[in-house]
């Protein structure tokens, strides 16, 4: 059996009803972590890894992302599921070229972002933006796998808080092929009933990097995933910096008090 086509198989059908968390690791013992609490499938977070290897986000090439995929495809059991940004590439071609050597790496899903990183015009022009999803489908079509490919509009993260001009986008992604569809910065849930409902039938991921609302809650919206993006990422570095602050300014180790206990760590990588 092909293993790879086994997750991505499973990985579809988390989709297909009720609502479900999908943790963002940022290397293999923090994958591992969130297997063992019992999580189903885990997204990679550019930006946790990105800071991991002292860069900031969008700072990794394409081949250290590409390393980065494998050994958490090779390393976890559960499907896997990459932020792969914009794909690498503006042009069609490129980011088909990419998402073929990232399907490659044993992937189960990933994502493909309109942001240009240009604060002056944010987001490709929607011909392009579909043209770019449609070249991924097809790329991940010719593999065989069935990698589950989900659009990202990232406008309301991007300066382009459009809830209209979202609905459009997403909607031109899933006609081209996006199996999942997600609007990174979406909090009210007006917006994101907004987005189910224009989707539908298919699966909306919401990113949840605060408290402003529960599983429970969006489950109720019609919402079939959740990701945290670089929150837990973030979290780490809180208690990291907190504690070699306090070394740095105060000369004290109080903070080291609150750390999670090593032999509790050793059990969960034993």
């Amino acid at each position: 059996m092909n293993r790879v086509a086994d997750r991505c198989r499973a990985f579809h059908e988390l989709h297909r009803t009720g609502c479900f968390v999908i943790p963002n690791p940022w290397d293999l013992g923090s994958a591992r972590a969130l297997a063992g609490l019992g999580f189903q499938a885990l997204a990679t977070t550019s930006s946790g890894f990105a800071w991991s290897q002292g860069r900031p986000d969008h700072g990794v090439p394409l081949e250290v992302a590409l390393a980065h995929f494998r050994i958490l495809a090779e390393g976890i059991a559960i499907p896997i599921s990459a932020d792969f940004e914009g794909g690498y590439a503006t042009d069609p071609a490129g980011v088909a070229r990419n998402v073929r050597a990232a399907a490659e790496t044993g992937l189960a899903g990933l994502s493909i972002e309109d942001s240009t990183g240009d604060p002056a015009r944010p987001l490709y022009d929607l011909a392009l933006a579909v043209e770019r999803i449609r070249a991924a489908r097809q790329a991940i079509d010719d593999t065989g796998n069935g990698t589950l490919l989900t659009g990202r509009s990232e406008g309301f993260i991007a300066g382009r808080p459009d809830l209209a001009e979202t609905i459009r986008r997403l909607t031109a992604y899933a006609e081209a092929g996006a199996d999942c569809l997600f609007a990174p910065g979406l909090r009210t849930a007006d917006d994101i009933r907004a987005v189910v409902t224009a989707v539908a039938p298919k699966p909306v991921n919401v990113l949840v990097a605060s408290d402003f609302t529960t599983l429970a809650a969006l489950a109720a919206l019609g919402v079939r995933r959740i990701s945290v993006g670089g929150a837990l990422a973030r979290m780490a570095w809180t208690g990291f910096m907190k504690a070699s602050k306090e070394m740095a300014e105060q000369g004290t180790f109080t903070e080291f008090t609150n750390g999670y206990p090593g032999g509790e760590l050793n059990k969960m990588f034993s």
